[in-house]
């Protein structure tokens, strides 16, 4: 019988531990891309892309996912918005040489924005 409940505690134990080890503590959203978007040294192409981020709010690590597959990763920050985004919003810039460069993403319904660095 304390065999039978050893072995139980020890499971549970197990599965807790091993549960926390796999979580992850990472914010996503997703957003779609009607035009080429250049993201660091990566040129996204239109279509469907799921970010992931991590990190403190002022130095975050932000991986751009396409189907399933990591396309880009940059660093960025959180921003706080005076009201939540009414929707999903990808903002960007326009270089010299008529590139669009992503430079924030707003997310539907959230108060909070990702920017990204350089």
């Amino acid at each position: 019988m304390k065999f039978l409940q050893y072995f139980v505690c020890s499971t549970v134990m197990a599965l807790v531990i091993s549960s926390a080890a796999f979580a992850k503590d990472n914010q996503s959203g997703n957003f779609r891309l009607d035009e080429m978007v250049q993201v660091g040294s990566v040129t996204l192409t239109p279509g469907d892309y799921k970010v992931e981020w991590s990190g403190p709010a002022d130095h975050v690590k932000i991986d751009f996912l396409r189907h399933g597959k990591t396309v880009a990763t940059v660093e960025g920050s959180i921003k706080n918005l005076e009201q939540p985004s009414p929707y999903t919003a990808v903002v960007t810039t326009t270089e010299p040489d008529n590139t669009k460069k992503l430079q924030e993403l707003d997310f539907n319904h959230s108060s909070q924005a990702l920017t990204i660095a350089g």
